[in-house]
Order: structure tokens, then sequence, then C-alpha cells
């Protein structure tokens, strides 16, 4: 967990120092590790207005020994409370799955409105959910994710997607994905079933989406064009 705790200290520093606007990405961060201005604040000895101040870009950008100091809080967070945010992680970072299994996996820089990974996939959404926002998204052949991924594999496909928009891709129904993501914690914010109609819908897949607290939605938009757009998000 160490060697993971590194690989992703650099990862999120490196991604804030980088970023055109570091507040933002600070935040995204922040929210995605699931702590408050005041949490952050108070673990790195400062007020809460100060954490607030750079997020909102109201400071000058941090500096490096800053954004070192808030990664190393966010992770010391988060491991205190049981390491939950930093194994998912560790997941992303060593996904290693075959392009025609996985198109795209990618992290946003900052948080996405969800209505607008919506106009990217040009999906309509089903099923409104706990949250209006994506910090990433996977799109997956849901065909050859079946035939070729073990159940490990399968688990760690699903583990990835913590705060993301998972698509499936050939979907004629939709119920394999959505009982699948009943057995997995967390489940993403977002799914959107590709390839399909309204009316094709499996029946039960609104009640599983709104038991869960997921968004839901389907789309029938070439894949190609979907993919060159949520590359520009």
């Amino acid at each position: 967990m160490s060697d993971a705790r590194e690989e992703l200290s650099r990862r999120i520093a490196g991604e804030i120092t980088l970023s055109d606007d570091p507040g933002a990405t600070l935040r995204k961060w922040r929210t995605d590790f699931d702590v408050s201005q005041t949490e952050l604040a108070d673990q790195l000895g400062v007020s809460s207005s100060v954490v607030s101040d750079y997020e909102s870009g109201r400071r000058e950008s941090p500096g490096i020994g800053v954004v070192r100091r808030t990664v190393e809080g966010l992770l010391d967070i988060d491991e205190r409370r049981g390491g939950g945010r930093l194994r998912q992680h560790a997941r992303v970072l060593s996904a290693g799955f075959e392009s025609d299994i996985v198109h795209d996996l990618r992290e946003y820089s900052t948080a996405v409105p969800l209505a607008d990974f919506y106009d990217a996939m040009g999906a309509t959404e089903v099923v409104r959910g706990d949250h209006d926002h994506v910090n990433g998204h996977t799109v997956i052949d849901s065909i050859q994710a079946i035939t070729r991924l073990s159940s490990e594999e399968f688990y760690r496909l699903y583990g990835q997607s913590t705060n993301r928009a998972l698509v499936f891709t050939r979907v004629t129904r939709g119920e394999s994905p959505l009982v699948a993501l009943r057995v997995v914690s967390p489940t993403p914010n977002a799914v959107v079933l590709h390839g399909i109609e309204d009316g094709d819908l499996w029946d039960h897949a609104a009640d599983l989406a709104r038991v869960d607290g997921v968004s839901l939605a389907t789309s029938n938009r070439d894949l190609d064009d979907c993919l060159a757009d949520l590359q520009a998000l």
C-alpha cells in the first residue's frame, strides 16, 4: 500500500501543479476523498478560509510545498478512515485492460457537470441520481468484458468507478451491467447504457438505479463521435 500511496501522491501533486486551474483541481481531489474544507484545514493547521481561498483562486496558486502538504493531508485523513479511497485509486492506477475491452479510461483535472458528460455522449437521462458531477469516465465494451474477464478483473473494472461515469457499450437491455453493479461498492455516480433506445431498456433498470442512487442514461450516438467529444471534456 505504501507504493500505491507514493504513486498516487505524485499523481495528485503533479495534476494540481500542472493544472490551468490549480484551485479547482485541488477542490476536485478534496471532494473525491470526501474531505471537507474544515477537516483538511485542521489537518494542515490552517484556517478553513485558507483552503477556500486556494480553491477559489483568491490566493496565488499554491507552491509545491503547499501542494505536497495538502496531498499528504488528504492521504493521512483517508488512512485514518481505513484507506478506502487509496485502495480504490490504487485499482485505477494498476488497471491494465486491453483497449478492445476498455475503450477509454480518464481522470478529469476538475469535476465535470454530469450534464456536460451527457452532452458528449448524446445521452438521454432516465433516472437522476444523487450526484450532479463526475471526476472521470470509463467506457467498457460489455460483450468483451463479459466473455473475457475473470471475476477478479470484473471487480477491478467496477472498483475503479468511484465518482465516475461508467459507460457500457453494445448493450441490448442493460440487465447484466446493472445487476453486476449491485454487488460492488462503491457504485459509480452515473451509468450510461450505449447502443439502446429508452424503449428497449430492461423493465427493472430504472428501479435498480433509484435504489442505488445512480444516475442512469441511454445513448445510441456513434461511439467514435462520443469518444472524440469525451476527450474534449
